[in-house]
């Protein structure tokens, strides 16, 4: 997943980025808006890390998304009958 991947998902990606980094706020994920080096830097804000640990982070986070099923919401037909 490369940074354009980020950006161009950034709202579906917000949940799944503030579930695995809690000390990051709402105001944070607004700041970041998908971008890849503010995500670097808000990390190490928060968490008092390196960049290259941020970095080690993200990567991995990015691998394990990639490889992770689409959680999209399923469409359902309505059996209203409208």
């Amino acid at each position: 997943m490369n940074s354009d991947r980020i950006e161009g998902n950034w709202k579906q990606m917000k949940g799944k980025v503030q579930e695995k980094w809690g000390k990051l706020t709402n105001d944070d994920l607004d700041v970041i808006e998908g971008r890849r080096d503010q995500l670097l830097g808000k990390l190490q804000e928060r968490y008092g890390i390196l960049r290259d640990e941020a970095e080690k982070q993200v990567r991995e986070w990015e691998r394990i998304s990639k490889s992770a099923p689409s959680s999209a919401p399923v469409s359902r037909k309505s059996t209203s009958g409208s």
